[in-house]
C-alpha cells in the first residue's frame, strides 16, 4: 500500500512539472490571447447583467511605445531589470509598513503579476502564493526580462474590459500603442493599482498626482533593453539603483 502511495505521488508530481514546464515554454512563443483574469472579469460582468466588455489586442514590444515599460517600472518594479523574480528588499519594507498600519501594502514584481495574470486565479491563499512562487522562478529561467515584459504590457488589465497597450491606446487615446506619448504612458501607469476605479482615458486629479510623480522617476529608470541586453546597474548614476 505505500509502495502504491508512493508511486501515485510521483505520477502527479511528475505530471505537475511536466504540463507546468510545458505550459510555461509554450507561452514563451505563442501570444497570450486571454488570461484567467480576462475569463473570470467576462463571467462577472454577465452574472451582473452588465454590458461584457473584452478589449484586447496582443502587439510585440517593439509596437509598443518604449516609454510604457520605463513608465511601468517606475510605478510597479522599479528594481525589475536587478532582481530575479522577488525583490526581497521591497518584501521587507513592506512587511515593516504593514506591521506599522493598517493599510496593507504589496511588493508584487512585474514577474509576480505577470504569473498571476497569466497563470493563476486572483486571491490571497497559501496554495496560490506558492504556485506563484514556483511558476515565478520558471518564468523568469525560461522566459528572461524581455519577454516578461512584453507579456504584462500585452494582459495587465488597464481597464474595464481593457487588457494590454494596445486596448487602452486604442480606447483612451485614440491611438496605437507605439504612438503613446511619455505623458500617456505615465498616466496609464499611474491607474495600474486599480485600473477599474482609476481611469486613463479622464483622470482624477489624484491619478493626475500619480502620473507627474511617475513622470519624475521616470528620469531615473534606464531605457527597456533590447532582448538579451542586461542594464549594468554601475552605469545608472543617481537613480533609483543607487537608493
Amino acid at each position: 500500500m505505500l509502495r502504491f502511495l508512493l508511486n501515485v505521488i510521483r505520477w502527479v508530481v511528475g505530471l505537475f512539472l511536466a504540463t507546468t514546464i510545458l505550459a510555461v515554454v509554450f507561452f514563451r512563443f505563442v501570444p497570450v490571447w486571454f488570461t484567467p483574469l480576462m475569463v473570470t472579469r467576462t463571467w462577472h460582468q454577465w452574472r451582473a447583467g452588465e454590458e461584457v466588455v473584452w478589449h484586447h489586442h496582443w502587439v510585440p514590444i517593439e509596437e509598443i511605445s518604449p516609454h510604457l515599460p520605463v513608465a511601468v517600472m517606475a510605478s510597479e518594479d522599479q528594481r525589475f531589470l536587478l532582481h530575479h523574480g522577488f525583490d526581497f528588499d521591497a518584501i521587507q519594507k513592506a512587511a515593516k509598513r504593514n506591521r506599522e498600519g493598517k493599510k496593507k501594502f504589496g511588493a508584487s514584481t512585474i514577474t509576480q503579476q505577470t504569473v498571476k495574470n497569466v497563470f493563476l486565479w486572483q486571491g490571497r491563499s497559501w496554495l496560490r502564493k506558492g504556485l506563484e512562487a514556483y511558476f515565478t522562478a520558471l518564468v523568469e529561467m525560461l522566459w528572461g526580462k524581455h519577454r516578461i515584459m512584453e507579456v504584462y504590457l500585452n494582459s495587465i488589465e488597464m481597464g474595464r474590459g481593457i487588457y494590454g497597450a494596445e486596448a487602452v491606446a486604442r480606447d483612451h487615446f485614440g491611438k496605437h500603442a507605439q504612438d503613446l506619448s511619455r505623458a500617456e504612458c505615465a498616466r496609464i501607469a499611474a491607474t495600474l493599482p486599480n485600473p477599474i476605479i482609476m481611469d486613463s482615458g479622464n483622470p482624477s486629479a489624484y491619478v493626475k498626482k500619480r502620473q507627474h510623480r511617475i513622470e519624475r522617476e521616470m528620469k531615473f529608470i534606464p531605457s527597456f533593453p533590447k532582448e538579451g541586453n542586461r542594464v549594468n546597474p554601475n552605469t545608472v548614476s543617481g537613480g533609483i539603483y543607487k537608493k
